[in-house]
């Protein structure tokens, strides 16, 4: 299947060209990274991190999401990219694995690993090969063209999770993990998720803070237990305690949060904001 882009012309330009001048900027912006990096030639097995990235529009969260690809360009690309996001439709099955076919953007088309997809749905007992809900699904597709700026050399495997729970994020988990061993692949797992929702911006803080700890200290569980005890509205927390609970199982054992904004940052309005983080776990 030829996955068609939901979000060029809106989230961030259609045009190829603007498209590059808009990522640069987010990398040399006041807020983000402060300059373009080189992609190193990764030649090992064990890719040495994972990564979580915001996927608002890009004028509002790319400079923070210039922090994550930074420490993705700086390792070099591995053979696979598995995104895994929340699911913003309500299409599709508890964790939608698109499993074929290639995705378009402004810059090009990037494969899907089969092999790869195929394996994780094989050892989960909760995935299944969906399309629907990544037809209008934003937070994978973003990540995209960062990527694809960098080098057309790496395929990927996109997961959504429609269903956000412990239960969920160690099946998927261990699937990614056993899948991994089992085709002794080089990947890179994105948890895409923004923070906090359209609180003000003190309280953003607040709240976002409590999660950032918890990512922190490698604890999805306490992660899961403070979104739903003070309804945080962070709506990628289970692709980031996946990847959490993952990344342990790889002897990635440290975290650390490299930036935090909001979108009030860049637009001054700091009455309803969204929160946004790059963080690696290695």
């Amino acid at each position: 299947m030829l996955r068609q882009p939901a979000v060029a012309g809106a989230f961030y330009p259609d045009n190829p060209q603007k498209l590059k001048e808009l990522i640069e900027s987010c990398f040399l912006d006041n807020n983000g990274v402060g300059y373009i990096p080189e992609l190193s030639i990764f030649k090992g097995d064990d890719y040495p991190i994972n990564v979580m990235l915001p996927h608002a529009g890009y004028q509002y969260s790319g400079q923070i999401a210039s922090y994550g690809y930074c420490e993705i360009v700086k390792n070099g690309f591995p053979e696979v990219f598995i995104i895994i996001s929340p699911n913003h439709t309500g299409f599709g099955s508890e964790i939608s694995v698109f499993n074929e076919g290639e995705w378009i953007t402004p810059l090009g088309n990037v494969k899907i690993d089969d092999e790869f997809a195929e394996g994780i749905i094989e050892f989960s007992d909760i995935a299944s090969g969906d399309f629907t809900a990544h037809v209008h699904e934003h937070s994978i597709e973003v990540q995209l063209p960062f990527l694809q700026y960098f080098s057309d050399d790496f395929k990927i495997v996109p997961i959504v999770m429609g269903t956000q729970s412990i239960v969920t994020a160690n099946d998927l988990s261990n699937a990614i993990f056993e899948t991994a061993n089992k085709l002794n692949k080089s990947y890179c797992v994105i948890a895409s998720t923004d923070l906090s929702h359209f609180n003000n911006q003190e309280k953003a803080n607040k709240v976002d803070a409590f999660v950032l700890e918890d990512i922190g200290n490698m604890d999805e569980f306490k992660l899961f237990e403070e979104v739903i005890q003070y309804n945080i509205t962070m709506c990628g927390y289970a692709p980031v305690m996946t990847t959490i609970a993952l990344s342990r199982k790889c002897g990635k054992n440290t975290s650390e949060i490299l930036a935090y904004g909001t979108s009030g940052d860049v637009t001054g309005d700091f009455t309803s904001v969204v929160g946004y983080a790059s963080g690696v776990f290695k």
